[in-house]
């Protein structure tokens, strides 16, 4: 049977170090499911591996993309399982590696069929948007599809868009092909790709006390700093990024943005919202991990041997 080896958690759990490890002494090659690590302009911020951290174990799906187009799971899906597949077919058993539950998700348990934006249309979106920013878009939402637009933040400019380029390129709201999925899902239509490859999904659930793992994020949040985000973000704003980018909304980058425009006033008022936005990221993590079963659950603070050891009886099989 083949396997699969997947080793999850909330933010700041201590994935990549104990991925790391555990490929070293498996041979495995690890494979990233964690959604900001797709982004090539994203280093500092999002806390990923550096060539010296990989210590020469295979990465895959890291600095795939950029930020300038956003990808959804359903490229992610379409990206993800030939590699799987690749990996399998010589023998070597992937690692698959992250925080982004519902990326998880969709490689076990599969998932429709999603068009993708023609390039036309993204052309069309992208000039607009440069243009004339988010309003005619969401003027134009507010006719064709004003349930989506209801549920929007005007602030949302990457899923105001996406809406909008759904209808171009359909013909049919957003809001209606989301009920025509769920009606397809419930009546049992069929999936993009039939998960039932006969896997053996080994799953290691990284997670660690809230008490300690503030620490290890206030530590993190330190280390980002002395590193050098404050730079990172700023060049990426005057190198042409609106900082409206959805990847550029996210945890670490907003906030950074908040205090380069005066909104904060001090690096301890930085820290402290960062820190605030990362605990609330982690909770949701956790929530989303809490439905995906079966997996095993250890700290990474004392538990590491267990992980091991779990991974050698696995592997021996």
């Amino acid at each position: 049977m083949k396997k699969i080896i997947v080793l999850s958690g909330p933010t700041a759990s201590g994935k990549t170090s104990t991925s790391i490890k555990l490929a070293k002494l498996h041979g495995l090659e690890i494979i990233n499911f964690d959604s900001l690590l797709f982004y090539r302009e994203l280093s500092i911020g999002t806390a990923k591996p550096t060539t010296q951290e990989m210590d020469g174990v295979p990465h895959h799906l890291i600095g795939t993309e950029s930020i300038k187009r956003p990808i959804n799971a359903a490229t992610f899906f379409k990206n993800v399982i030939p590699i799987i597949e690749t990996l399998l077919e010589k023998n070597i058993t992937p690692l698959l590696v992250g925080g982004s539950g519902f990326y998880l998700q969709t490689i076990l348990e599969g998932m429709y069929d999603s068009q993708t934006t023609p390039i036309e249309i993204s052309k069309r979106s992208d000039k607009l948007y440069q243009d004339c920013g988010i309003s005619p878009f969401i003027e134009e939402l507010k006719i064709v599809d004003p349930t989506s637009m209801n549920k929007l933040h005007s602030n949302d400019h990457y899923r105001v868009r996406r809406a909008l380029e759904h209808y171009w390129a359909t013909g049919q709201s957003f809001s209606d092909s989301k009920t025509a999925l769920a009606q397809k899902k419930e009546n049992g239509g069929p999936y993009l790709f039939a998960i039932n490859k006969g896997w053996e999904v080994l799953h290691l659930y990284l997670d660690i006390p809230k008490s300690d793992h503030q620490k290890v994020i206030k530590e993190r949040i330190e280390n980002m700093l002395e590193y050098g985000f404050k730079e990172e973000v700023q060049s990426l704003l005057n190198s042409g990024f609106t900082g409206e980018e959805k990847p550029l909304q996210s945890v670490g980058y907003k906030q950074m943005q908040d205090y380069l425009n005066g909104k904060l006033t001090s690096t301890n008022d930085l820290k402290e919202k960062i820190l605030i936005a990362t605990r609330r990221l982690a909770k949701s993590q956790r929530t989303w991990f809490n439905k995906i079963k079966p997996k095993r659950t250890f700290n990474p603070l004392t538990d590491i041997k267990e992980v091991t050891d779990t991974v050698d009886s696995f592997m021996s099989v």
